[in-house]
């Protein structure tokens, strides 16, 4: 792959992105010079002239218009956003680990009783995974290896393939790229992530790079919400969001319920997403990015503890999901989706909605709510791949079908839930069905602990075609759905 030019300035090296920059407010400054130049000319003249002093005055209005109004707004315009592509990882076969495996292993582990193993037996068998999902390879050793140096070898095994993958579908190099997120929730090493992959990439020495932890499963589309801003203040720009879950260092090794959820539920799996603001971009992308809606309830203790990463009575790290997170979690989902159609649905849907909320205030309480029909503005729906009930719980209060569900199900089976990089694991089976044309709209919906939930949506902007050869359900998109 090319390196991106580079261009001697001053003493400095500066590369092309730099330059268009630097060559751009030159443009600028050199342009209100002669705009300064042109109207004292003109105040001169007309003072020499001696004509009528309304003609100052349409000057200086003329001025106010081009220099406070007109100006501001071409050059402060919200800049289009694209996603060029994205790449998920298929983990090898060798990582994969049926229920029988699972379980003998962990009676073999003593800090499990009978107890544990009995739930975990129940979890898998109604968590809707199949067969087929995946653990790193220090979660297959007997007791599982979950120190520093194992986490960063999972690190290494699930964020430089996708990223290698993605680079070489764009044809780029990693010094054509100006921004570098890293999202993992539970492993937060020092170098950071982001530093890992710079090193590993030989990445450039001005690389805008940043590490969110600790976001959840809704972390992937807090980075794309994060990238978009970046690129709003950095023109001509390449930002590349990488998204996993360290499994090896989330492993619970004790007996209370609630914390043995997330070893039965969490496998392997990680996402590359690049995005541009490039304008020569918009022909070649897959998708402009229409809208953004983030919303929290951190505020609320209640919330706040209904998922979190603490100590058992032993002593032993793992994450708690409480009971309340069957309150909080869809009360946090349902204002996100309140707000988010509010300005997307059409008119006729918001007053179908909002006279029923009132038929059923004041004239008929047994009257139930009209609920929107999404599927009139969005054509496609990639949820939260917290399990087959949750799935179909949003499904129910969207009013989807069984084939909008598909994809969130499908994931769900094949590889599990891989938090964050979920998401695009839904997106990629889309686009292998060949179910995504030009001109439709996807709404991808993240959920994660805080709690907090994440809405994008975008807009196809060109064929999609021939992604089934694609991992990761290259020869495997026939089998689906079963």
């Amino acid at each position: 792959m090319d390196y991106a030019p580079k261009v001697s300035h001053g003493g400095t090296v500066l590369h092309s992105t730099q330059l268009f920059t630097h060559l751009r407010l030159t443009f600028f400054q050199l342009l209100n010079f002669l705009v300064l130049i042109l109207v004292s000319s003109i105040e001169i003249y007309i003072f020499l002239k001696g004509w009528n002093p309304i003609f100052h005055i349409f000057l200086l209005l003329s001025c106010y218009v081009v220099f406070i109004i007109i100006k501001p707004s071409i050059l402060n315009a919200p800049r289009s956003v694209y996603l060029v592509d994205f790449s998920c990882l298929k983990p090898p076969s060798f990582c994969r680990i049926p229920f029988s495996f699972f379980l003998e292993n962990a009676t073999l582990i003593d800090t499990f009783d009978s107890d544990s193993i009995s739930f975990m037996a129940k979890t898998l068998k109604s968590s809707g995974q199949s067969e087929e999902t995946c653990l790193p390879p220090a979660l297959h050793f007997i007791p599982p290896k979950t120190h520093q140096q194992e986490s960063i070898n999972e690190v290494h095994m699930v964020l430089f393939p996708v990223m290698e993958d993605l680079l070489t579908k764009t044809h780029l190099s990693p010094r054509d790229i100006d921004i570098l997120i890293v999202n993992c929730s539970g492993f937060c090493p020092s170098p950071s992530l982001s530093s890992i992959v710079i090193n590993r990439f030989s990445m450039r020495s001005d690389i805008k790079s940043y590490n969110l932890s600790g976001m959840g499963c809704s972390a992937s589309a807090v980075a794309i919400q994060l990238a978009e801003n970046l690129l709003q203040v950095h023109e001509n720009s390449y930002a590349i969001v990488l998204s996993t879950e360290i499994l090896s260092n989330g492993w619970y090794a004790g007996k209370e319920h609630s914390k043995l959820l997330l070893n039965c539920f969490f496998r392997m799996g990680s996402a590359a997403i690049l995005l541009t603001n490039r304008k020569e971009a918009k022909d070649s992308s897959k998708y402009k990015l229409l809208k953004t809606l983030r919303n929290q309830t951190s505020f609320d203790d209640k919330s706040y503890l209904s998922a979190i990463r603490e100590e058992d009575a032993d002593g032993k790290l793992g994450v708690s999901v409480t009971r309340d997170t069957l309150q909080v979690f869809p009360e946090t989902l349902r204002t996100n989706i309140t707000i988010m159609g509010s300005s997307i649905l059409p008119l006729s849907e918001k007053l179908r909605h909002g006279v029923s909320r009132l038929r059923k205030r004041y004239v008929d309480k047994s009257q139930e709510i009209y609920v929107p029909n999404f599927k009139s503005v969005i054509r496609h729906f990639c949820l939260p791949v917290s399990g087959g009930p949750v799935i179909r719980a949003i499904g129910k209060v969207l009013k989807l079908k069984e084939k909008d569900l598909e994809a969130g199900l499908m994931t769900l089976h094949r590889f599990g839930n891989q938090s964050s990089s979920a998401l695009w694991y839904e997106l990629a089976y889309l686009e292998a069905k060949e179910r995504v044309e030009k001109g439709d709209t996807v709404w991808q919906i993240g959920m994660g602990t805080g709690p907090k939930c994440v809405s994008l949506i975008w807009e196809c902007v060109r064929p999609i075609i021939g992604e089934s050869k694609n991992d990761p359900w290259a020869q495997a998109i026939d089998r689906y759905p079963i």
